[in-house]
């Protein structure tokens, strides 16, 4: 069974232990997922299904209420109507006793009459939600990431450093780095420098870290991941957060908002050595959900204590008539009639017929 990430500090894991009832958690849920159609014609990329059973919001919610994060927002935005009802039937009241889930949907308001232009505009529209809590700290998640991390270990890093941010991070390759957010660091991990998808060979030089830094912050070898990626998880003090969106009136946090930060200083990288995707492509959600078949996931949906939870849907146990099953994820209310099926995940009521072929190269 694949174990939940261990994250290492420097130099040692945090000691203080911050009350998760003082952290808000902010979920923005409101990409439309271009790059993810035919998929997210109809809905936004958070409410796409994952796994066979899950939705891709199910994950980050799932983390938060077990780090016994207890006030949850979720701001949606593009064809959210699936979204949100899928929250209602998941999470509705009284099913965690204690963590809360508050929905809000761009709306026209006095002062704004815009749709949200990036993630920073969108906690900036609704910014009157988040300071009427008693929050010491803001938690900020994506809505369509894939891993496992309990937040409370963030956190207490957060009040350990005294930071005014700090980013989750990991190491990753060139290719990767070119789709992330990139930074370097100081030996204590405070952020130095932080660029945005860089794509010029010159500037992707420079941020290139050392392989010992590196092994150093994971605790293990990285191999060609010579780039550390910010994982758009971030941590802000609450009056730090408060004051940024005011001096920086600019609307998205990678873009705008996070190298404005970094200039000020007293911003600081959270190592995690542990799976993370950001699911942003057909081929990046294709190979995610296939790697959920094999025997040792890297991302385990199953794990008894950090289990995902989902829409509970009341169907028949499936139906597998003469059929050899490998390495397959059979849902609730399938039939499965095909001589075999392999390394494939069957969705909820479907139906696999004896004559049904497929042939697909996932390979690298």
């Amino acid at each position: 069974m694949t174990q939940m990430a261990e994250c290492y500090l420097s130099p040692k894991k945090a000691k203080i232990s911050v009350a998760m009832n003082c952290v808000t958690t902010i979920i923005l849920a409101g990409g439309n997922g271009t790059r993810l159609e035919p998929l997210t014609n109809t809905r936004c990329k958070p409410a796409v299904c994952f796994g066979g059973k899950y939705r891709l919001i199910d994950i980050p919610i799932s983390n938060a209420i077990h780090s016994g994060c207890s006030k949850i927002f979720v701001i949606s935005q593009y064809l959210s109507s699936s979204l949100n009802q899928h929250i209602f039937n998941t999470y509705h009241p009284g099913a965690f006793s204690s963590s809360s889930i508050e929905l809000i949907s761009a709306e026209q308001k006095h002062s704004h009459k815009s749709w949200f232009q990036g993630t920073a505009c969108a906690i900036r529209q609704n910014l009157h939600y988040f300071i009427e809590t008693s929050a010491e700290y803001f938690l900020i998640l994506s809505g369509d990431q894939i891993y496992n991390m309990n937040f409370q270990h963030i956190i207490d890093f957060a009040k350990e450093t005294s930071a005014d941010l700090v980013i989750a991070a990991l190491p990753v390759n060139e290719e990767d780095a070119k789709r992330m957010g990139i930074m370097k660091l100081n030996e204590d991990y405070s952020v130095t420098e932080f660029y945005e998808k860089p794509q010029e060979q010159e500037l992707l030089n420079q941020l290139r870290c050392s392989s010992n830094t590196l092994e150093k912050m994971v605790g293990g070898e990285i191999g060609k991941r010579q780039f550390l990626g910010s994982m758009g998880i971030y941590v802000f003090k609450r009056q730090a957060l408060l004051d940024l969106l005011q001096c920086d009136p600019r609307e998205d946090f990678g873009k705008h908002l996070i190298p404005t930060k970094v200039g000020q200083g007293n911003v600081f990288a959270y190592p995690h050595n542990g799976y993370w995707e950001d699911i942003g492509t057909i081929e990046s959600f294709f190979k995610a959900n296939i790697a959920l078949t094999s025997s040792n996931p890297e991302f385990n949906c199953c794990e008894e204590k950090k289990h995902i939870f989902f829409r509970q849907h009341y169907l028949s146990a499936p139906k597998i008539i003469n059929s050899a099953i490998t390495n397959a994820i059979i849902c609730d209310g399938s039939l499965v009639q095909a001589a075999e099926v392999s390394n494939s995940i069957i969705g909820l009521r479907s139906i696999v017929k004896h004559s049904a072929l497929y042939n697909f190269d996932y390979s690298d």
